[in-house]
């Protein structure tokens, strides 16, 4: 794959390659494989984003888990409308169990203190959060964030489950937008 692709006339530069992404992910693992050895996880992926993090996530986890989603937004186009909609909710009951969230992203941690708030509410034992990116500067939450694979400056990206528009999920890289 190219260093640089051009999507909707936005010049992306790859910022994460593949192998890095994989490398960060299995150290996620590890760390919950230690944390919860002889545990039983539930984790609850948000969709869209989270799914391929989730994927390569839990084929390596060996405790045991099951997974649900939940499908919440606050984005359209590139930048956050500060509004978050739970579109599909839980199909597991959560109550009394070890739940780790699996998300792709945060940056100001809108969307997770809504999800926070509604695992809570349905009596999870403890719930923690697992994700692949992290962008320091632009967090607003209250929480902590137990597993980060990656920490990144501020800027919007693809691949690797990130989309610009639904598109450009499936790259295998994360790409950043190059600004003018």
């Amino acid at each position: 794959m190219d260093k640089e692709i051009i999507v909707k006339d936005k010049k992306f530069r790859q910022s994460i390659s593949s192998d890095e992404i994989q490398k960060n992910v299995k150290r996620v693992v590890d760390e919950i494989n230690r944390d919860y050895a002889g545990g039983d996880i539930r984790f609850v992926g948000i969709l869209n984003g989270a799914f391929i993090f989730a994927a390569d996530l839990l084929k390596n986890i060996t405790v045991d888990c099951n997974i649900d989603f939940v499908k919440v937004s606050s984005y359209s186009g590139t930048s956050t409308t500060g509004e978050v909609t739970e579109l599909i909710g839980l199909n597991k009951d959560i109550a009394g169990k070890d739940v780790i969230i699996v998300e792709d992203i945060i940056e100001t941690g809108i969307t997770m203190s809504n999800v926070l708030k509604m695992l809570k509410n349905l009596g999870a034992r403890s719930v923690k959060i697992a994700i692949l990116v992290f962008k320091p500067e632009t967090f607003k939450g209250d929480f902590k964030i137990d597993y980060i694979g990656i920490r990144m400056p501020k800027s919007f990206i693809i691949g690797y489950g990130f989309d610009y528009d639904g598109y450009y999920r499936n790259l295998p890289a994360i790409y950043s937008l190059v600004e003018d």
